[in-house]
């Protein structure tokens, strides 16, 4: 990544340390390192600091003003087109470069691992969409819906044809990891303009009542209950792994008990974390592969 950092080369200050230098330093979790980088630089930023607090209240408020709307007119202005026609347009002009890198990145990851799954479960999956995108142009064929859509379309196929074999979810006798990239993505987040100052967290707390606007209410629904399925997923990589590591480091947690949406926000940025730390822990899968091999 070609953009400033700010957790290089600091001096620790014991009478005010930096918490979120604390966090960079702190190797617990398998983050991939520019995605951390990335992801504490939002934080700690001017806008989480200052925008994001006036952000959320407001956003909530637009999601049961939405909800009310929906009672009266249910399908008004529901447009996937437009949605993200506009979502693409405030990434490219308001968000930071940082934020765009891992909104872009969160789809490539999700394909990855889905793959990994269907790899080492036998099983090819046909109702899924493989999802890389590149730039954030890539955004507006309705990626946000497919992402969300390929996760249920994925589990039901899943479990459908091990049903229908008679057998269950079990470790294969050699993991396969060529689903899993090794590496950085090419990925083009757009420019730092002077009005890129938007960090992940305010954007995706702002983002949720346009998702709400421009979705039925039934697929708003959806979406946001998807975000629970990193327990169902990181069941199915424990079990594969036969180690119940990647269950363990999962915060969003199971759908059978689903959550209102006015938490989507929040849980979309629980979603996001599960998604870089079990693609993490699968890249440290393969690299023991390979020097055991070795």
């Amino acid at each position: 990544m070609s953009w400033q950092t700010e957790f290089d080369q600091q001096i620790i200050n014991i009478k005010d340390p930096n918490p979120w230098l604390a966090l960079y330093l702190d190797a617990s979790l398998p983050l991939h390192d520019e995605s951390k980088r990335a992801l504490l630089r939002g934080h700690n930023s001017r806008s989480r600091r200052i925008f994001l607090p006036f952000v959320r209240p407001l956003a909530k408020l637009m999601i049961v003003v939405v909800k009310l709307l929906r009672i009266v007119i249910p399908e008004w202005l529901s447009s996937s087109r437009l949605l993200h026609q506009l979502i693409y347009w405030g990434l490219k002009y308001f968000v930071t470069p940082d934020s765009n890198y891992l909104i872009l990145r969160h789809f490539v990851i999700g394909t990855e691992i889905l793959k990994f799954i269907a790899d080492n479960a036998g099983v090819e999956i046909t109702s899924t969409q493989s999802l890389r995108p590149t730039c954030l142009e890539d955004l507006k064929a309705n990626t946000f819906l497919i992402h969300d859509l390929n996760i249920y379309n994925f589990i039901i196929e899943l479990n459908q044809k091990l049903k229908a074999e008679n057998r269950t979810l079990e470790a294969p006798q050699s993991l396969n990891f060529d689903a899993i990239t090794d590496g950085e993505f090419e990925i083009n987040p757009g420019c730092q303009r002077w009005t890129n100052f938007v960090d992940l967290q305010s954007a995706i707390e702002a983002y949720t009542p346009v998702y709400a606007l421009f979705l039925s209410d039934h697929d708003f629904w959806r979406a946001t209950n998807s975000l629970q399925l990193d327990e169902t997923i990181a069941i199915y990589i424990s079990k594969l792994l036969q180690d119940p590591m990647a269950l363990s480091l999962v915060n969003n947690r199971h759908p059978c008990i689903p959550l209102i949406t006015l938490h989507a926000g929040f849980r979309l940025m629980l979603h996001g974390m599960d998604a870089e730390i079990l693609h993490g822990y699968l890249r440290q899968q393969k690299r023991m592969q390979v020097t055991l091999s070795a």
